[in-house]
């Protein structure tokens, strides 16, 4: 009776409560589904949910974007557990020790997070409104956190495009431009990059941010709500193979725990939906796969709709797809989750606390070496994680080792990096670690390979048996050059990208810089290829030069050598002309048609937040041949350059680059550059058998025949000549990732990276066909042409950010190659 009494006393408050809470519609003064929500209106409902239900509601910025829009998490819950908010999330995170005695379900939706797939955002508030009011009861043992748009940036692009360009009343014929997006669409945030492939990579602030968030949580689910092609049926779990082989029976099981409950609400709505396809669980960079490796249940659902559906659309069968359609979709899942999380709520405690317990991988340890600014850079990104890492002491170690891909015994040096696989975060380590990741079906949604020592250009062995390693590491003093009148010039090595933004401060103040094309010994020391020298001499008429060159070396720990002479021991002196003035080059990127968006962004983004160099960036519709003498570098990313190039641009292009221009293409580019009045790349042309007959292939089977003709983001080692420029810093073999099958042949002349006969994969997937297309082939490669030079970069050394030992040979293409 005491307990009826209670409950019933629970329910009257919660009435009583609902009856003050505004809904969407009414707060936002139209109804939802009607109109797009510009971001503000959003935060404001949230703000207004949190000042109106306090007890119930906790909203917490985590950041902002780069374009100072607010980064919001609602915490949703029983006034009681909001109360005790903190203790429920400490007792929470026990469980990754295994201790602790949670009961409280933890749930994370995340809707938005590509800024045109706009519906989620609708259906968050609509979501959080029926926690609060009819669903009351799936919150006392449950804390439900809402992130209402992880990238506002780009739905605000999309929203203010939408509303500029619809008819009133909106049209939902396909061919009205409310359905096309332009070339900047909304679904990237402002660096053009795709946020739900930035999870482990942290490149951009939005990722950045909410993994700070993310970490002090560790939800027990997590789901990413997304948009797929308006003709699409709803997809929810459990997912398509292949399944990263870490993923517990456990987190497959709740998948279709999940599913099944979504199919009992869309079954009666007579609704259509998918699962077991298409979207798989492997790449480790997604918003479904990286809570799975950090032991949540991850999932993806997808709603027809997108960029293109509006405010409504008619679909292929002739039905009407409407906003309000793709909300009540949306919001069922969202609701059916929370739901299935708080009748499951123990199960999913106990389970919790079994994947953080000691898993027994093959691999127990992953020792690297490399240079510091390799291994810094690396340690920066694990510390992002909560991914504990040691130093060992110089010691010979037996595994498998990464460059030559066989198992080998050899020594390690004093304060090599050691990252483990027994801690809490060791699951997400086999998974960044591992040197080729099991693939269950080689049909897969993304890249296949990403083993972080090949990623960061270390030296690595992957043990099967744990390396003893401190948290202390001898620590080296401060870098601090003494900058003196007596000498003569300054040596500074190149091999990392903190080289390349020390050189690019040097240059915005004006400090002029050599390099050498060839090695050099002085006082007994060995200089590289590629190495900086500054002398007093070339920057006597810079009055703060010691100043500014003790600042900057300081800021990028940059140590430097300095020397009284520019005689060298061996090799050629200081005022040879194998010692080149790198010139401050005015740079520019083509954007717009033809370029591909998210390539133009990697490109942008580089430049103003990893090197910090400045760039002017083209819109391709008003490029001319004037344009261009403004310019020392023009970058022309991937794209599709056939009808573009027709325009007498090519010709423009050859005119420019043949007066002193130096022209990087990268990807689809090269293929523009060719023909009878191009350059001299040329695509590998592949001759078929025609002796053999090619066996009839079954309508089921076309499509997994078809992947004899591809590279899902594979792996390859490459050779590389360290005595062309753009290669400076590298030794001779480089580990490329592979997006494609697209094939050029060995220029006659300045094949700086190249694949041999021999093309299986390091890690990853590749077809049958695609390995022969690539033997024998340009990776990247340099042509002169009169005055100037061509940089062909066909694999994309920028790639989604994360590929940092590529970085240098763009850099090298900007600055040595001249």
């Amino acid at each position: 009776m005491k307990r009826i009494l209670v409950a019933l006393l629970f329910t009257t408050y919660m009435v009583t409560n609902a009856q003050k809470i505004q809904s969407p519609s009414e707060f936002l003064g139209y109804e939802l589904g009607t109109e797009f929500s510009r971001h503000h209106e959003v935060v404001d409902y949230y703000t207004y949910l949190a000042h109106t239900v306090s007890d119930r509601v906790l909203l917490k910025p985590y950041g902002k974007t780069n374009e100072r829009r607010p980064l919001l998490l609602a915490y949703v819950s029983s006034p009681e557990n909001i109360k005790n908010i903190e203790n429920i999330r400490a007792n929470h995170l026990k469980s990754t020790r295994g201790e602790g005695d949670a009961k409280i379900a933890i749930v994370w939706l995340s809707y938005n997070v590509h800024g045109n797939e706009s519906v989620s955002t609708e259906a968050s508030m609509q979501t959080i409104y029926e926690l609060l009011t009819n669903k009351v009861s799936y919150l006392e043992n449950t804390v439900v956190i809402i992130d209402p748009c992880i990238n506002p940036d780009g739905r605000d692009r999309y929203v203010n495009w939408y509303n500029e360009n619809k008819n009133t009343p909106n049209n939902v014929d396909p061919k009205s431009i409310e359905h096309h997006e332009g070339w900047l669409n909304g679904r990237a945030n402002h660096y053009m990059f795709d946020l739900n492939r930035d999870w482990a990579w942290l490149t951009q602030v939005e990722s950045q941010q909410r993994l700070k968030a993310y970490n002090l949580w560790l939800p027990h689910v997590h789901v990413d709500f997304h948009e797929q092609g308006i003709n699409e049926p709803y997809y929810f779990a459990p997912a398509a193979e292949p399944y990263h082989e870490v993923i517990t029976n456990f987190q497959r099981d709740f998948q279709v725990t999940i599913g099944k409950n979504h199919a009992k609400y869309f079954d009666k709505n007579g609704w259509f939906y998918f699962t077991k396809e298409v979207f798989d669980l492997f790449y480790p960079s997604y918003g479904d796969t990286y809570p799975l490796y950090n032991g949540a249940i991850g999932m993806t659902y997808e709603q027809g709709g997108s960029g293109r559906a509006g405010l409504g659309i008619i679909t292929r069968t002739g039905d009407t797809l409407t906003l309000k359609d793709r909300i009540a979709h949306h919001f069922t899942t969202g609701i059916s989750t929370v739901e299935v999380a708080s009748k499951n709520a123990s199960k999913l405690n106990e389970e919790f606390k079994k994947f953080y317990t000691n898993k027994n991988f093959k691999y127990k340890s992953y020792a690297l070496s490399g240079s510091d600014d390799k291994v810094n850079a690396l340690t920066q990104l694990l510390a992002q994680h909560q991914i504990e890492y040691g130093w060992s002491d110089a010691t010979t170690l037996k595994g498998f080792d990464y460059t030559s891909g066989k198992i080998k015994s050899r020594k390690i040096a004093q304060n090599s990096l050691i990252v483990s696989t027994d801690q809490p975060k060791g699951t997400l380590v086999k998974v960044l670690f591992e040197p080729n990741a099991k693939l269950s079906d080689s049909l897969t949604y993304d890249i296949t390979a990403w083993s972080l020592p090949y990623a960061y250009g270390l030296d690595a062995l992957a043990t099967e048996t744990k390396v003893n390693a401190t948290t202390n590491i001898t620590t080296k003093d401060p870098i601090k050059n003494i900058i003196s009148e007596n000498t003569y010039a300054y040596i500074g090595d190149w091999n990392s990208m903190n080289d390349a933004r020390f050189l690019a401060d040097l240059l915005k103040e004006n400090i002029k810089v050599k390099f050498t094309q060839k090695p050099f010994t002085l006082e007994g020391k060995k200089y590289e290829r590629g190495s900086l020298i500054i002398t007093k001499s070339d920057n006597r008429n810079k009055k703060d030069f010691a100043i500014k060159l003790s600042e900057i070396s300081e800021k990028h720990a940059k140590h430097l050598m300095s020397t009284s002479t520019g005689f060298v021991d061996r090799g050629d002196d200081f005022g040879s002309s194998s010692v080149h003035l790198i010139k401050k080059n005015n740079i520019a990127v083509l954007t717009g048609k033809p370029t591909s968006t998210l390539q133009f962004g990697e490109v942008w983004h580089f430049f103003e937040q990893q090197l910090k160099y400045p760039l002017t960036v083209l819109e391709s519709d008003f490029l001319n041949a004037d344009d261009l003498e403004a310019y020392d570098v023009l970058i022309l990313p991937d794209g599709w350059y056939g009808s573009f190039m027709r325009n007498n641009i090519q010709k423009e292009l050859k005119e420019w680059v043949k007066n002193g221009g130096k022209l990087i293409a990268m990807g689809g580019a090269i293929e523009g550059l060719e023909g009878k009045n191009g350059f001299k790349i040329k695509s590998k042309k592949t001759e078929k058998d025609t002796t053999k007959t090619e066996p009839l292939i079954s309508y089921e089977d076309s499509e997994r025949e078809g992947i004899k003709n591809l590279i899902t983001g594979a792996i390859f080692k490459t050779k590389v000549d360290k005595t062309n420029p753009l290669a400076f810093g590298y030794e001779d073999t480089y580990f490329t990732l592979k997006l494609g099958d697209d094939a050029f042949d060995y220029l006659k002349e300045g094949n700086a990276v190249y694949l041999e006969e021999e093309t299986t994969p390091t890690a990853g997937f590749a077809g049958s066909d695609a390995r022969k297309k690539i033997a024998n082939t340009l990776v990247f490669g340099t042509e002169n042409y009169g005055k100037g030079q061509v940089v062909y970069m066909v694999d994309n050394p920028l790639f989604r950010g994360f590929w940092e030992n590529g970085k240098l040979f763009f850099v090298n293409a900007l600055f040595m190659v001249d």
